[in-house]
């Protein structure tokens, strides 16, 4: 395993459900820590600049819209293999297909509107975390 570091966002559903301190309690309760937090309402062209890699997909317009309707929570999730960690607790992308106890299932409506997104890969990770934060802006214990 290794020691990593990840990108979620609590979507505008979740935000707006007060489902902040619940969607962060998932993370703490399976040991890994928060090191950055940063909430926002993105603008149009950030939603389009973060999810560009599906703007060529039927749902890219209502996914721009949906994460502009309201403020996002962005947050770096670091531990041993926090990307894998995180994606598990996420789950399914499809609440419905989710497994019992996890993030989408227990908060997300739709597929849409799911609650939460995270980053699939070291890679992504790297990129998503420097779309919202700068290096200092991380704290490491």
């Amino acid at each position: 395993m290794s020691h990593e570091q990840t990108l979620s966002i609590i979507k505008p559903d979740a935000v707006a459900d007060n489902k902040i301190g619940e969607i962060f309690s998932y993370f703490e309760k399976a040991g890994l820590e928060i090191v950055g937090i940063k909430m926002q309402r993105l603008t149009a062209e950030q939603a389009k600049a973060f999810y560009a890699v599906h703007a060529h997909r039927p749902f890219f317009q209502e996914l721009i819209q949906f994460m502009t309707e309201g403020p996002i929570v962005a947050f770096v999730v670091e531990g041993e293999n926090a990307i894998n960690r995180t994606r598990e607790l996420m789950g399914a992308t499809n609440p419905k297909e989710a497994a019992l106890g996890t993030i989408r299932r227990d908060l997300g409506s739709s597929i849409e509107r799911n609650a939460i997104h995270g980053s699939d890969t070291s890679e992504n990770a790297k990129t998503e975390i420097s779309f919202f934060f700068q290096p200092q802006a991380i704290f490491i214990h």
